[in-house]
């Protein structure tokens, strides 16, 4: 009997595998496929799209990490992400606590506000985003991209912190108020270790929503000592566009910063958003 069940839950289970293994080839076949193109010669691409480079065609890569522009462009998006990344969930993570941890007249209306900021995309307020960074004298300057990311990478952050910090016992507070902790000391002493998995999914989320971002930067940087990662692959791919392989070799070197950023953050960016399911 024993055997037989766990034969049935096996066989349920066929499908469920199936089907995560045909998503998995489905996302992996592109990834290998520029991998692979990027040691092809052009005309390699031309005769045999699909077939093993013959003879493998290294220079496109090392010409590529040999660019100082590359290089560059990777810094750029580096300091732009990680600065983006330190507003955001700083800003957030005070205006959460207060949200959270306060009660004040008009608290709800201004979480709400808040909130509405997720019905927005970016795309909206970039006419007069653009006037107002040329206003401050923000164009060509790395702030005029950190500050607007950070701006709309708010509301997502306050949302997700606002619910951890709410699940956390009042009695804790309480406690550490009788033992003489002020309340900024309680949220920098107790909250914050505590929410750390949360901490952790957010800031994920805002390095790659930064990584990722390409309209802003071809808006403010007009010098290509700024360019970012996205923006420097359309350069290089308008510059480039009749060497297809050389264009796969530069993207594929493009995704392996964030490729490889997500693989190290992928069990605290899990273990968050499980623990925020868990809280309720």
């Amino acid at each position: 009997m024993r055997a037989t069940a766990a034969t049935r839950r096996r066989l349920r289970s066929v499908p469920l595998y199936a089907t995560v293994w045909i998503i998995g080839v489905v996302m992996v076949t592109p990834l290998l496929y520029a991998l692979v193109s990027g040691f092809k010669s052009t005309d390699q691409l031309s005769d045999n799209a699909f077939g093993p480079p013959s003879p493998w065609v290294t220079e496109n890569y090392t010409a590529i990490l040999g660019d100082s522009g590359f290089w560059r462009s990777l810094g750029s998006s580096t300091l732009i992400a990680v600065g983006t990344t330190l507003l955001t969930v700083g800003t957030a993570a005070l205006a959460a606590f207060a949200l959270a941890r306060f009660a004040f007249r008009g608290r709800e209306v201004l979480f709400t506000l808040f909130t509405m900021g997720l019905m927005f995309p970016f795309a909206v307020a970039i006419l007069p985003l653009f006037v107002l960074l040329r206003t401050f004298g923000l164009l060509d300057n790395p702030w005029g991209v950190i500050l607007p990311q950070a701006a709309f990478g708010l509301p997502v952050t306050i949302v997700v912190l606002r619910g951890f910090f709410r699940a956390v016992p009042g009695e804790l507070e309480e406690s550490a108020t009788l033992d003489g902790c002020s309340p900024f000391g309680f949220f920098w002493r107790i909250l914050l270790p505590m929410a750390r998995p949360a901490l952790g999914t957010v800031s994920v989320l805002a390095v790659v929503s930064s990584w990722n971002n390409f309209l802003l930067p071809l808006l403010v940087f007009s010098e290509p000592s700024w360019w970012t990662i996205p923006v420097g692959v359309q350069q290089f791919q308008g510059q480039y566009g009749t060497d297809v392989a050389r264009v796969f070799a530069y993207l594929v070197l493009a995704m392996v910063p964030a490729l490889a950023f997500y693989a190290v953050a992928e069990r605290q960016l899990i273990g968050g958003i499980t623990t925020g399911a868990t809280k309720g």
